[in-house]
């Protein structure tokens, strides 16, 4: 089908791929828990976004670059550790000022970032700092493409439009399961410190991962 081949076992792949948990899913899932279901969307946007540009360069053979050039991957590399380590201390930093304003409404959202967060800015950042998506995204696209087909772009759209349809039903869960979370948190205050936490070490988690990646 248009230059795709097994697409069963592509689509299998890629709801395993989708479901496992990472630093894009897990900040869609904090923002909505915060902030409801339209910055949950907002910073969807902003995944959906960034896949989108992932998915151009890897079909435009950018992430061969990466993997043959170790400066530059190392480069990229770092700086989506780094922007990720950012982010983890800037929760953690959050959490603490829950923890201690917990009877405070203002100053709890103040130390959530209040209205000054922008979800859609940030997510597409931890999108597109990410190598191993690039790499992943070339290495799992292109065993799907036939590569005696006349349009090779058509099966990469083709590929990449299920990818994003996997995307949108994921994030979507998510969102809504988020704005469930946040009565939770707003009647419990050391939950919601103590949830934004476990956020933060998460990220530190993906921040470290990353940088230990290989091409």
């Amino acid at each position: 089908m248009l230059g795709v081949i097994d697409l069963p076992t592509y689509l299998a792949g890629l709801v395993l791929i989708v479901l496992l948990p990472g630093p894009n899913s897990l900040y869609v899932l904090s923002v909505a828990a915060r902030r409801g279901v339209r910055a949950g969307y907002t910073a969807a946007a902003g995944v959906w976004c960034g896949d989108t540009v992932l998915m151009t360069l890897s079909a435009a053979g950018v992430a061969s670059l990466l993997q043959a050039n170790a400066v530059l991957f190392g480069i990229v590399k770092y700086a989506g550790a780094g922007y990720l380590t950012w982010l983890a201390v800037g929760m953690l930093r959050a959490a603490w000022g829950m923890w201690r304003s917990r009877k405070d409404t203002a100053s709890e959202e103040a130390a959530e970032g209040g209205s000054y967060e922008r979800p859609y800015r940030r997510a597409l950042v931890i999108s597109l700092f990410n190598p191993k998506a690039i790499l992943f995204f070339v290495a799992f696209f292109v065993q799907f493409v036939d590569p005696g087909y006349a349009y090779p772009a058509l099966s990469f759209v083709v590929l990449g439009a299920f990818a994003q349809a996997a995307s949108f039903l994921y994030l979507t869960a998510l969102i809504f399961s988020g704005t469930r979370l946040a009565d939770a948190f707003r009647r419990r205050k050391r939950l919601s410190a103590g949830a934004t936490s476990a956020a933060g070490a998460l990220f530190l988690g993906f921040a470290v991962k990353l940088s230990l990646a290989s091409a």
